[in-house]
């Protein structure tokens, strides 16, 4: 990183610059930086805030940081932790080293925010029973946990208004076994009740004897829960549970273990419907009883220890600044962690990598509103794959993938992959959107004639399916008519096929002739181009080949070029602004650093012969095919130089020079004609 100084703040402190992924950024690396944050200008941040929640941090830390509980984390909260650790710690250059404990050296006693802290950090090694001169994040998080327990056990013995379980101690066991077979009473004393409406429906509220039939040949004991799905007992108009004898022997232990907790059903040999909604009142009360009293013990814990955490927050904020402040600075004003590009130093918002098509992708975001990040995503220019993510435990997340290298391949809405998470637990993940933009040149030079060949292939294919659609229903149409209709004469039904298999054709053919019309004006589209070129040809033999040069150029040009100008524009700022960050700056991913975050899968040569590899092709196959396409190439430029082949000088010809017929000569002037002397005059 180039290092760039001299720039001066309104207070005079010297500011050290970088360059970070082609963008020059503030460098914060000092103690120094750290305590004149307030100085530094707000324009020349990065990041103007981030949120609380979503992020590889320490969410605590933040919420403590987060001032007016807005779930975001602006600038003025940033310089307001930094002015507090001024006023605290007497060397600054502390948080660099990223610990979670303190010694108490290091505390500043001449500031009221020091002997604050100092003074919390006392009782608190005090409360658990521990002397040292230093304190850590373990000290405080021992020292809650000994408060609540505390806060417990001071509200159950302040209860005012004791409440008798109704069987005693053995309150919970009873619980226990209703719980376990009150849907399976409730069923039986429904069915006893349908038997009393209704006599003759009791053998099919009853067991079926066909069921037991087909597993009567199996081990029985390996039946369980087959039976267990039959009635409790046999459905009678008397109503009246069998405790003794008669229970389904699935539900036989059960229901002994329900006799055995509840006194009064004990040494009973029925029990009916009032006496069961007894049993269950008293076990219904009891539950709510503890879930109302569970209820009221932790919403007056929680106060209590809300009360007490003013005075033990400034111990919990100083350790957990001391060891998370600086990485956020670096994830916050810089950038650095994630153009450093190492494991140990993912930017916070970077959630794992994503295997898929034989790549990982390092550059993955969680998505909070999928509508809002696929909406503003695609200002980014960065191809996008996002993905629906499923744990082993359940839970689900949207991730969205950048993939800045290789190619396409295979990928498409629906493929399966596999994503782990920074601590490394697998997902399935499942691609659901994909929002396309150049991964490469290389890649550009080549999407002109996959996209043009697909389309060939997709019309070809759907018409081709269409055809086949339409031959066979007509096929089973035929067939129906001849099964139903053996009147018709042989000779009508052979004249309506050919009259059905013409009209098929005549549409099938014009179904691909618009095909194919297509396919010819792209090509005549080229052929247009070459020939405005044949002069060009004519002059010199190779230039055939600079002519196929050419129309490569001119086929991949533009796509290339279009992608060499969206691969220099690739920022990262819109798929974070689109959950909820406020980026101040670009975040470029350049084709360099790009081949950084998409690593591809790497095979070595096998020198072994491959048992099932296809057949190569023969050698005078190969020579063929050559002499074949050197000699098309050949016709063509026999074709376009006129006649002549490409390598034949163009004849010289004579300029024509029109005969000239002699100009006549002039006729010679006339002499003078000499008059007769004058007479003499007499």
């Amino acid at each position: 990183m180039a290092k760039i100084t001299n720039l001066l703040s309104k207070n005079g402190y010297e500011w050290k610059f970088c360059t970070v992924g082609g963008v020059t950024r503030v460098n914060i690396e000092t103690g120094a930086d750290i305590a004149h944050l307030d100085e530094l200008d707000q324009k020349l941040w990065t990041v103007l805030s981030c949120p609380v929640k979503g992020l590889e941090f320490d969410e605590r830390t933040l919420s403590l940081m987060d001032a007016d509980k807005d779930g975001k984390i602006r600038v003025n909260e940033v310089v307001a932790a930094a002015q507090w650790l001024r006023n605290v710690l007497t060397d600054m250059d502390y948080l660099l080293e990223g610990k979670d404990s303190i010694a108490f050296s290091r505390i500043k006693t001449d500031t009221d925010e020091g002997k604050q802290v100092l003074e919390s950090a006392r009782l608190i090694l005090k409360s658990i029973g521990v002397e040292k001169e230093e304190i850590s994040l373990q000290d405080v998080n021992d020292y809650l946990a000994v408060f609540e327990e505390k806060c417990k056990e001071e509200y159950k013995s302040a209860d005012a208004e004791p409440y008798e379980p109704p069987y005693g101690e053995g309150s919970d066991d009873a619980e226990a076994a209703v719980n376990a077979v009150r849907a399976k009473v409730a069923d039986w004393f429904m069915r006893c009740k349908l038997v009393q409406f209704d006599g003759e429906a009791a053998p099919v509220l009853d067991v079926q004897v066909e069921k037991i039939a087909t597993i009567s040949g199996n081990n029985l004991s390996d039946s369980v829960d087959e039976i267990a799905t039959y009635p409790l007992a046999r459905p009678v108009k008397e109503a009246l549970l069998p405790l003794a004898g008669g229970i389904n022997p699935a539900w036989q232990a059960q229901m002994t273990a329900l006799v055995s907790a509840v006194p009064e059903l004990q040494g009973k040999e029925t029990l009916s419907e009032e006496e069961w909604n007894a049993v269950l009142a008293k076990v219904d009360g009891y539950t709510a009883w503890k879930a109302a009293g569970a209820t009221a013990m932790e919403e007056a814990v929680a106060a209590q220890l809300e009360a007490h955490a003013a005075a033990i927050a400034p111990v919990e904020r100083l350790v957990r600044y001391c060891r998370d402040y600086f990485t956020l600075l670096h994830n916050y004003v810089v950038f650095k962690d994630f153009y450093r590009r190492d494991d140990d130093s993912m930017a916070i918002f970077q959630v794992g990598k994503l295997y898929i098509d034989q790549r990982c992708c390092d550059l993955c975001v969680k998505v909070s509103d999928m509508g809002r990040s696929t909406a503003s995503a695609g200002k980014s220019g960065i191809y996008l794959i996002y993905c629906h993510c499923v744990s082993k435990d359940g839970s689900q997340m949207d991730i969205v993938a950048a993939l800045t290298d290789g190619d396409i391949g295979g990928l498409h809405e629906g493929k399966n992959a596999i994503f782990y998470d920074r601590a490394g637990q697998d997902w399935d993940a499942t691609v659901t959107k994909i929002i396309d933009s150049p991964i490469s040149v290389r890649q550009a030079f080549w999407s002109p004639y996959r996209k043009f060949g697909n389309w060939v292939t997709d019309k070809i294919t759907k018409s081709a399916s269409e055809k086949e659609s339409k031959q066979f229903d007509e096929m089973t149409s035929k067939a129906d008519s001849a099964t139903t209709n053996l009147t018709v004469k042989q000779e009508g039904a052979e004249a309506e096929a050919k009259a059905n298999e013409k009209k098929a054709q005549m549409f099938d053919i014009a179904k691909f002739a618009g095909i194919f019309a297509a396919i010819g004006l792209a090509i005549g589209a080229i052929g247009g181009a070459l020939a405005s070129l044949g002069g060009f040809v004519t002059a010199k033999w190779y230039n055939v080949i600079l002519l196929v040069v050419a129309v490569v150029v001119i086929i991949s040009g533009p796509s290339m070029l279009l992608a060499w100008l969206k691969l220099r524009k690739r920022n990262l700022g819109p798929v974070l602004n689109a959950n909820g960050w406020a980026i101040n700056s670009n975040v470029k991913i350049n084709t360099t650093f790009g081949a950084t975050l998409t690593s591809m899968a790497k095979y070595p040569k096998i020198v072994a012969k491959d048992p099932f590899a296809e057949k190569k092709m023969a050698w005078w196959k190969k020579l063929l095919l050559w002499i074949v396409i050197l000699g098309a190439v050949f016709v063509v430029g026999f074709k376009m130089t006129q006649g002549r082949w490409v390598w034949e000088p163009k004849p010289v010809e004579e300029p024509v020079v029109e005969a000239v017929e002699p100009a006549a000569e002039p006729e010679p002037a006339a002499e003078p004609t000499v008059e007769a002397e004058a007479a003499p005059v007499e």
